[in-house]
C-alpha cells in the first residue's frame, strides 16, 4: 500500500487532540495510562489462561475468546499509547505516513473486530440451535479457520479507500481536530472538489462491512432468543439468557458508537462529541470487554481455580524436594 501525497507536499499533520488544560491534561494522561496497563493486563490473562489450561483451548468459543482477546490488545495499543504522548508532550505532531498507516491499521482491526463478533454469533447460533450438529461444524479448525479469515478479510477491506485517501490533494492547514488519523478530520482537510471515488469506496466499505456484520449479529442472535424462548425451560432459559446477555452488551459496547459515527446519516457531527464517542470504543471497551465476557464467566472461574490449585501443587511438592534434600544433607 503506497501512501503519498504527490500534490502539495505535505510532510506532517498536527493531532489537536484535547484542547483541555495542563491540569486536565495531566488528569487524562494518568486515567488513560492506568486504564490501558488494566486493558493489558486482563486480556493478557485471558489468553494466558486459556492456553495454559487444558480443557478451554479445546472449546470454539475459548479460541475465538483468546483470539480476540490478542486483537484487542493490538486495537488499543494502535491509538491510546500515541495518545499518551501527544498528552504528555503537548506537540502531536504526525508525519504523513505515519498518519494513513495508523488509520489504515485502525480501521483494519476495527473490522477484524466486527468479523470476530460476528464468528462468537454464529458460534451461539450453532451451540444453542443445533446443538447436535454443534460439535461437528464448530470444530477446533474450523474455528482457527474462522479466526485467520476473520484477520485476513480485515486487513484487505480499507487498502483501496486508505490508498485512495492519501493520493489526495490537501490544502491545510495541517490540524487534525482529533486524537487520531481519522478519515472525517482528513477528508475536510482535502482540497475542493473532493474526488469521488475515496469518498464512495469509504462510505461502500462502512456500509458493507459494519451493517452487514450487525444485520448477521441481529439475526443469529435472534434465532437464538427465539429458540430460548420456544424450546428450553425456564432453568435453562435463564442461564443461556445470561450467557447470551454477556455477548450482547459487547456487540452493543462496539457497535452502538461505531455505527452511529460511520454509517448512520446526518448531520455534520461535534468534533467534541466524536472524539468522546471514539475514546469509549477505542480505550474503554477493550478494558471492559474481558469483565464482560470472561471474568464473570463460571469456565474461566473454573479454569483460574484448575490453575491456581495446580500452581499450590507445584509449589509444595518443591518444597517438599527441598526439605527432603535438607534432611538428606543433615
Amino acid at each position: 500500500m503506497e501512501l503519498a501525497n504527490r500534490t502539495t507536499g505535505i510532510q506532517e499533520f498536527i493531532l489537536l487532540g484535547f484542547e483541555v488544560g495542563q491540569l486536565e491534561r495531566l488528569l487524562l494522561l494518568v486515567f488513560f495510562t492506568l486504564l490501558y496497563m488494566l486493558a493489558m493486563a486482563e486480556n493478557i490473562t485471558i489468553i494466558t489462561l486459556v492456553h495454559l489450561d487444558t480443557h478451554l483451548p479445546q472449546l470454539p468459543m475459548y479460541i475465538l475468546l483468546s483470539n480476540f482477546s490478542w486483537l484487542e490488545m493490538c486495537y488499543v495499543t494502535t491509538t491510546v499509547p500515541r495518545m499518551l504522548f501527544d498528552l504528555a508532550s503537548s506537540y502531536g505532531i504526525i508525519s504523513f505516513n505515519s498518519c494513513f498507516l495508523q488509520f489504515y491499521i485502525f480501521f483494519s482491526l476495527g473490522t477484524t473486530e466486527c468479523f470476530f463478533l460476528s464468528s462468537m454469533a454464529l458460534d451461539r447460533y450453532l451451540a444453542i440451535c443445533h446443538p447436535l450438529r454443534y460439535p461437528q461444524i464448530m470444530s477446533p479448525n474450523f474455528s482457527y479457520a474462522l479466526v485467520t479469515a476473520s484477520w485476513v478479510l480485515g486487513f484487505l477491506a480499507y487498502v483501496v479507500p486508505v490508498t485512495l485517501i492519501s493520493k489526495m490533494s490537501f490544502c491545510g492547514p495541517n490540524e487534525i481536530d482529533h486524537f487520531l488519523c481519522d478519515p472525517g478530520p482528513l477528508l475536510s482537510l482535502a482540497c475542493s472538489p473532493l474526488a469521488n471515488a475515496p469518498i464512495i469506496s469509504l462510505i461502500f466499505m462502512d456500509v458493507v462491512v459494519i451493517l452487514g456484520n450487525i444485520v448477521f449479529v441481529v439475526l443469529s442472535y435472534g434465532s437464538v432468543i427465539f429458540t430460548l424462548m420456544k424450546n428450553s425451560s425456564r432453568g435453562n432459559r435463564m442461564k443461556s439468557f445470561s450467557t447470551i446477555s454477556f455477548h450482547l452488551a459487547v456487540v452493543t459496547l462496539y457497535y452502538g458508537p461505531v455505527a452511529g459515527i460511520y454509517v448512520m446519516p446526518g448531520e455534520e457531527t461535534d468534533s467534541n462529541v466524536t472524539k468522546i464517542v471514539t475514546l469509549f470504543y477505542t480505550a474503554i471497551t477493550p478494558f471492559l470487554n474481558p469483565m464482560i465476557y470472561c471474568l464473570r464467566n463460571d469456565q474461566v472461574k473454573e479454569a483460574l481455580f484448575r490453575l491456581w490449585r495446580r500452581k499450590t501443587i507445584f509449589v509444595k511438592r518443591k518444597v517438599a524436594v527441598q526439605k527432603e534434600g535438607k534432611g538428606q544433607e543433615m
